[in-house]
């Protein structure tokens, strides 16, 4: 069956976090049946492989994302890219985040899918007192020993860095507002899940005034729960067959 509509959406914690919100707001676009294909999972990397907990995951770039979508059937396609800031945490050079980015626009144009992207949420962070910045990063981050100082300099440099490829790239920027963080200075607090995303996912235009439900927990929970392609487990590979989740109407979502 060939979907009205695909979304390709790139991120992490995030994008994880409120993968059912924006899985909400595709099928309200198109109608079923739509395409959903996602690369995300918490600390995700855009370019090298990384670990939360007991598990590990691909580079954005080099999952099976890209596969599955080459020589797909053409069809009104959006996609987001989110969540860059984790690269800044994990070292990588400003330069290299920024080339990571840009080689995964170059294949969504390649495409022909509409391009939304966020800058970095630099106002929150930047009202971390010392003691809360230390807390977050030794829960998040531990092997990362960058100041706070450093971690905002590198931020702004990657934001200006995203603004520009943007412009280049007939790409719309939405920019994260300081009002959707609380004490957690990275992630969205949950009750404006559907706020932030809607606006997230409509490129800015046509959000003010329209909320989302917030989903149940347990429907919630099934899509956090959902599991992507390929995934290392306490030092297993697991690989699950795709789509991990087949919804009423036909559309299906495929993790990696």
């Amino acid at each position: 069956m060939t979907p009205n509509g695909r979304l390709i959406a790139l991120g992490a914690s995030n994008l994880t976090r409120g993968f059912r919100v924006v899985t909400q707001l595709a099928r309200e676009l198109w109608g079923d049946p739509v395409e959903i294909v996602a690369a995300l999972g918490h600390g995700r990397s855009y370019g090298m492989e990384s670990s939360f907990l007991f598990r590990r995951l691909p580079g954005i770039l080099d999952c099976g994302l890209w596969r599955r979508i080459e020589g797909a059937t053409p069809v009104p396609t959006r996609a987001l890219i989110t969540d860059v800031g984790n690269d800044i945490l994990y070292g990588a050079p400003v330069a290299e985040i920024l080339g990571w980015v840009e080689e995964c626009l170059r294949r969504l144009r390649a495409l022909g899918a509409e391009v939304v992207m966020t800058d970095l949420p630099l106002a929150s962070i930047d009202r971390l007192s010392h003691p809360r910045f230390v807390l977050f990063r030794s829960v998040l981050v531990p092997s990362c020993r960058l100041s706070l100082a450093q971690v905002v300099d590198r931020g702004l440099a990657v934001e200006d860095g995203l603004l520009r490829l943007a412009a280049a790239n007939d790409v719309t920027m939405v920019r994260l507002q300081p009002r959707w963080y609380g004490f957690d200075p990275i992630h969205v607090r949950p009750r404006l899940w559907g706020e932030a995303w809607r606006e997230i996912f409509l490129g800015g235009e046509d959000a003010a005034g329209k909320a989302l439900p917030s989903p149940r927990l347990l429907e919630w929970l099934r899509y956090y729960r959902a599991q992507p392609e390929r995934q290392v487990l306490l030092g297993v590979t697991r690989e699950r067959s795709q789509p991990a989740l087949a919804l009423p109407g036909g559309t299906a979502i495929h993790l990696f």
